[in-house]
């Protein structure tokens, strides 16, 4: 395999894992309406960086790693799940605060450090992104499990963040050209609609976990 098909190949998985609109593209959504573009992405970012683990854990072949996420998946997926119904919440009853006149952007979204850390967070716990990786690895020639080289599951996984992180530069690009046309009003409905969805797969991660003990 060539190194411009591995990166490719990790460029396609990064973009087919992240484009899916689930809680975390609503988070990222939400806050480049409310903050810029730039809050937006560094929380895609952030997403892209977990992408990269679980890319990492299949690629490198780390397989007592990813036993003890399947190991733990229940535990996992609770967090995951009440963090979503937090964050949904959150949003929910988030105060819209006048924006700065320069720029647009309401000036309480500038730690970007937490907004890195929150969407890796909520990546990160939730396992079926590893199953994931598993079967996309399993199609490339034997890299699936370690199968390959270092410098080829290398190439993969660096494509993998780069075709994420490729997603959310795009998505919160285009929504960044609109964010300083949404008033008040608009800004409460986004908080209110975004907050209702994230709790709301919050709350599915929850119940489906409770049919496991049924």
């Amino acid at each position: 395999m060539t190194i411009l098909y591995l990166v490719l190949s990790g460029v396609v998985m990064g973009l087919i894992a992240a484009a899916p609109i689930g809680p975390v593209n609503l988070i990222c959504i939400r806050r480049t309406f409310a903050f810029g573009t730039l809050n937006g992405f560094v929380s895609g970012l952030g997403a892209a960086l977990g992408d990269g683990v679980f890319a990492a854990v299949t690629g490198f072949g780390l397989t007592w790693i990813a036993q003890l996420i399947h190991g733990y998946s229940t535990i996992i997926e609770l967090v995951g799940g009440a963090m979503m119904v937090w964050y949904g919440w959150r949003s929910f009853f988030a105060p819209v605060t006048p924006r700065c006149p320069e720029t647009g952007v309401d000036r309480s979204g500038t730690n970007l450090g937490k907004a890195m850390l929150s969407t890796f967070a909520l990546t990160i716990t939730n396992p079926a992104t590893l199953m994931f990786f598993g079967g996309m690895f399993a199609g490339l020639s034997g890299l699936a499990g370690g199968a390959g080289s270092f410098s080829d599951a290398s190439l993969v996984v660096g494509g993998v963040v780069g075709g994420s992180a490729l997603w959310w530069l795009v998505l919160t690009a285009l929504i960044g050209l609109f964010h300083t046309r949404i008033d008040e009003k608009a800004m409460r409905a986004i908080n209110k609609g975004s907050g209702v969805l994230v709790g709301l797969f919050g709350l599915a991660v929850l119940v489906h976990l409770t049919t496991k003990f049924a």
